[in-house]
């Protein structure tokens, strides 16, 4: 008898969520390979986990509750750390034993928003350390602070009352690697007047500038870039309709339209000059969900992005027969001739497999770079449910791209960081999850990060499972 498409192409796929995730601390003695002696420090993670309650079940993957995992790196040791963010859903959630809030693609009968307006936040999506603490972020709402070792949540973080807790504030903030400013951006949703604000904070949470842009209409954003002199926006036409949202008790997932006849935009706004106006620049009709860098070159921008036809987010659902019918996608540079304010060329690079969570060498951020890593899907394309099993590593100087796939019934999760060696950064590691659904286990892998198709170096596994992750970091050891 021959087993479905579905269960052939992605066996075991619903062990990775269908489990209750065990919160823990504990040194780890059984890795396998070598862990550079250079690495000092934590690498942190942010996913959702807890994604059934009382017999109901979420139907998305951004709908679980924020879990963040800390893996630090000493002389002697390894020790991992995993801890629920303990937000006011997740606390109001455990008391009763059942969901309360509507979430981005679960919405029930009696389901509750925060005051009335928008979603009470699970802050899963990403995570890093500032201003001595560690913030977790989620969309559209405050950051939550843990402490950096211990995980415990601290409470929301208001950058020193300049926010509250309906102040629209974005997943992806983005830090500037000479000043240590936080920037981060977020979009005030309004049928007649959408507006787009871009923050910036210095080193201490202290807000330096607020900046205000109206958008034509309601773009569904969720990064962004920075470069030395600009902030950079792909405006994909994915349309978010607040007025469904709210008066016919739908999901955000149910909410959002893709109208790809209205095309996209990549919108430039100066950082450093407020006299000089933003402007944008047709960029045909497909898809962004995240940049992979952006840097100037003289008087042209480098805008490097991974693109889709279409978005993807309704290939998170339901779970778990994720990306069932994902389509193909490539990194992709724009440049744009910043006197003319035109594009000047496109080009893609070899690798369709829908690779998404790209990372560079954090001290590059904003400047010319070479190199990056992301996650795919080899079997992007064809039908069934799949996911991420490549980590791929670019080059734009070699135009190629390069992978390590895993076996069948394997997956990676989680941003590959890329971590390089203080005083070489020619050499650098990158960091991932796996899973090995088979034999329900995970572990995190790290690989050379200039030879990743030869496999993990080192080997770190887990006591328990974990969830994939989505957006990842690291700090130092002080």
């Amino acid at each position: 008898m021959t087993a479905p498409t579905e269960q052939v192409s992605a066996p075991h796929l619903e062990r990775c969520f269908w489990f209750d995730a065990i919160e823990d601390s504990y040194e780890i003695h059984d890795v396998t390979g070598s862990i550079p002696p250079w690495l000092r420090g934590t690498y942190y993670v942010n996913g959702p986990a807890c994604f059934e309650r009382a017999g109901m079940r979420y139907r998305h993957w951004l709908d679980g509750d924020g879990m963040v995992c800390a893996l630090r790196f000493s002389d002697d040791t390894v020790r991992f750390t995993n801890r629920f963010v303990m937000t006011s859903k997740r606390k109001q959630e455990d008391a009763t034993g059942r969901f309360l809030f509507r979430s981005f693609g679960t919405a029930f009968r009696g389901d509750k928003l925060r005051r009335g307006i928008m979603l009470e936040p699970p802050v899963n999506v990403s995570v890093y350390p500032y201003d001595g603490r560690l913030l977790a972020f989620g969309e559209q709402t405050l950051p939550v602070a843990l402490d950096p070792v211990t995980l415990e949540t601290l409470g929301e973080y208001d950058f020193n009352g300049k926010l509250n807790e309906v102040s629209p504030f974005a997943a992806h903030a983005k830090f500037d690697p000479v000043t240590g400013h936080l920037f981060n951006f977020g979009i005030a949703y309004s049928a007649k007047k959408p507006t787009l604000n871009v923050y910036e904070f210095d080193a201490a949470g202290q807000l330096v500038r607020r900046q205000r842009h109206r958008l034509d209409i309601p773009h569904s954003n969720h990064d962004f870039a920075l470069s030395q002199e600009h902030v950079v926006f792909f405006l994909s036409p994915l349309i978010m309709n607040f007025e469904r949202f709210w008066e016919q008790d739908l999901s955000v997932m149910e909410s959002l339209s893709w109208e790809p006849r209205k095309g996209s935009r990549i919108l430039l706004i100066p950082r450093n000059s407020p006299s000089e106006e933003s402007f944008q620049i047709s960029a045909g009709s497909g898809y962004c969900l995240h940049l992979i860098n952006c840097f100037e070159q003289g008087r042209r921008l480098n805008v490097d992005v991974l693109e889709l036809e279409r978005p993807v987010y309704s290939e998170y659902q339901p779970i778990p027969d994720l990306f069932s019918n994902v389509i193909q996608g490539a990194p992709v540079r724009y440049v744009i001739d910043l006197d003319s304010r035109k594009l000047a060329a496109r080009e893609s690079l070899p690798y369709d497999r829908c690779p998404d969570f790209p990372s560079i060498d954090g001290r590059l951020a904003g400047r010319p770079y070479d190199d990056f890593w992301m996650l795919g899907i080899a079997q992007a394309g064809q039908q069934g449910r799949k996911f991420f099993n490549q980590l791929a590593h670019g080059s734009w100087s070699r135009r190629d791209v390069d992978h390590y796939e895993v076996s069948a019934g394997e997956y990676l999760g989680g941003e590959p960081i890329c971590i390089s060696k203080p005083d070489d950064p020619s050499e650098a590691v990158v960091i991932v999850e796996h899973f090995d659904a088979r034999n329900d286990r995970a572990a995190f892998v790290l690989f050379d990060a200039m030879n990743v198709p030869n496999g993990p170096i080192a080997r770190v596994p887990l006591r328990h499972k974990i969830h994939p992750g989505f957006h990842a970091s690291f700090a130092w050891a002080a």
